[in-house]
């Protein structure tokens, strides 16, 4: 059975940092992908980062690069999402998912695309307040 768990969210203040937490169980393979997704309330979810587990290629929104830096352990099974110099706009429940059908030919353009991902955890809310 495929599992995804997310932790590290909480409440932080303007300016401040969190790194979240993506650990994968039951699932094998070469090549696939790990997104971050978020969705604020009232709005729909959206694709924040993403990483190509087998060679690591990278992809942000527009909205966060520069402030959040995803990464992978792979010994650890595990996708991290450091979030720094964070706004009231990144108030969201983030969830992370795989896409099992990625390979090293897929672009990064398409890492984002939520219908692409089939397994999803259950989020962690983060909150940017005063």
């Amino acid at each position: 059975q495929v599992q995804l768990v997310e932790s590290g969210g909480g409440l932080v203040q303007p300016g401040g940092s969190l790194r979240l937490s993506c650990t994968v169980s039951g699932f094998t393979s070469d090549h696939y992908a790990i997104g971050w997704f978020r969705q604020a309330p009232g709005k729909d979810r959206e694709g924040v980062s993403c990483i190509s587990f087998g060679d690591g290629r990278t992809w942000y929104a527009p909205s966060v690069k520069g402030r959040l830096t995803i990464s992978r352990d792979n010994a650890k099974n595990t996708v991290y999402l450091q979030m720094n110099s964070l706004e009231p706009a990144d108030t969201a429940v983030y969830s992370c998912g795989i896409d099992p059908n990625w390979s090293v030919r897929t672009i990064m353009a398409m890492c984002p695309m939520e219908w692409r991902y089939d397994y999803w955890g259950q989020g962690t809310q983060v909150t940017v307040s005063s």
